[in-house]
């Protein structure tokens, strides 16, 4: 398989470069890319609900009165759930939402989705991306036509100037090829691949 390289400034060079067969060439699989942006999502998912117990509740250390003699149902502390302010029986904790994807399972959906990607055309290889200035419309001015779609572009290393031009585009987002979002990788029209990210996600998928 191979892809189109092009310049920084979106200009399509006439050569192509050729991928790895083993790493890009895999059939889709629908349901094993679903599982994987599910496991994503859930696993980035915290519950906002939590209830102390008695055990969690500052104060009740000694005993309210003595045990008989009073005439008072005996008491062993104040933080009992039965008394105002004491914890709560049975109390509401955070969920736990995480899902388990194995190595192999992982690597295989990334590949496949960078194989659909490619079948698609929406893959494009380019030279290691250094910035002179961290301005914006410096960025803007190199990416041409590319910056009208939501582009996603995977570095080896994300350089402070390209952090700091590419920050405030709402279209556009950096990440670096150790990590991968296979939500980004689903959801941008465009994706761009430097060099050194590519020979990073080989180690990284092989």
């Amino acid at each position: 398989m191979s892809v189109s390289l092009i310049n920084f400034d979106n200009e399509e060079l006439s050569k192509s470069k050729l991928l790895n067969t083993t790493l890009f060439d895999c059939d889709y699989n629908g349901d094993l890319v679903h599982q994987l942006v599910v496991k994503y999502l859930a696993n980035g998912k915290t519950g906002t609900k939590a209830q102390k117990t008695r055990s969690e509740v500052s104060g009740g250390g000694m005993k309210p009165w003595r045990q008989k003699g009073t005439g008072r149902a005996r008491s062993g502390s104040s933080r009992s759930p039965i008394w105002r302010g004491g914890g709560v029986n049975f109390a509401a904790k955070p969920g736990v939402y995480t899902q388990k994807l194995n190595k192999k399972m992982y690597k295989l959906a990334i590949r496949t989705i960078f194989s659909e990607l490619i079948r698609q055309n929406r893959i494009l290889c380019a030279a290691d991306i250094c910035l002179e200035t961290n301005k914006t419309k410096d960025l803007l001015k190199n990416l041409g036509d590319a910056a009208k779609k939501k582009l996603l572009i995977i570095v080896d290393k994300i350089d402070m100037n390209l952090a700091l031009a590419s920050r405030n585009l709402i279209t556009l987002e950096v990440i670096e090829a150790t990590n991968l979002n296979p939500v980004y990788l689903v959801s941008y029209e465009n994706i761009v691949v430097t060099d050194s990210a590519l020979d990073k996600l080989k180690d990284i998928l092989l």
